[in-house]
């Protein structure tokens, strides 16, 4: 015979929380807010809905770019996915079996990290598809990788600019002009990887 739920409810100013064992396990609690409080879940449902659109918009893009450097390369990957979001050790991994998973979002802030750091992980990942270690050959091999990103445009490390959200999510992109200088002075026409500027 099943046990009747044991509902816990708390009492948060106007609002009451009731959250079932089910609920607790899977870390969503019921919210049950009176009609005063009615916004907060409006508002908390439209920010999640909106870093989920953020996520699959970073996610869609990465595919774009890692089919172009793929092709290019020879490489084949069974899919690119966002890490999950309680992973904070590491930027991204790759499978045996072609699986590579990237992590969207800075650990601490949770916001999303610049594009070209993810264009970074990518390449480091998509490099694994060849050389599973990080030998001199895989090294070598990312380099060529973050080179040919550079020069389709994909990969721009600098500074965020002004308009750091539409390049964030927005699809337009060109590539950078000769001559462009950024944090580190020299010129982004140079044949060496910048330093990248995670935050």
């Amino acid at each position: 015979m099943r046990k009747q739920c044991d509902i816990r409810k708390w009492e948060i100013g106007n609002s009451t929380i009731e959250a079932t064992p089910e609920s607790r396990r899977t870390k969503r609690a019921l919210l049950t807010l009176s009609a005063a409080d009615g916004k907060l879940a409006r508002v908390k449902r439209r920010k999640n809905q909106k870093d989920r659109e953020v996520s699959r918009s970073l996610i869609a893009r990465l595919n774009r770019d890692a089919q172009q450097i793929a092709w290019r390369f020879d490489l084949s990957y069974r899919s690119i996915e966002p890490e999950r979001a309680n992973v904070k050790s590491r930027y991204g991994i790759c499978y045996e079996d072609g699986v590579i998973k990237i992590r969207l979002r800075h650990a601490v802030t949770g916001r999303p990290l610049l594009y070209s750091s993810l264009v970074s992980t990518l390449c480091h990942e998509l490099a694994h598809l060849r050389y599973f270690n990080h030998g001199v050959r895989f090294r070598v091999f990312n380099m060529e990788l973050l080179e040919f990103a550079r020069e389709q445009g994909i990969y721009r490390p600098g500074r965020r600019d002004s308009n750091s959200e539409d390049a964030l999510v927005g699809e337009q992109r060109g590539a950078p002009q000769a001559g462009t200088a950024v944090a580190s002075g020299r010129r982004r026409d140079d044949r060496r990887p910048v330093q990248l500027s995670l935050f």
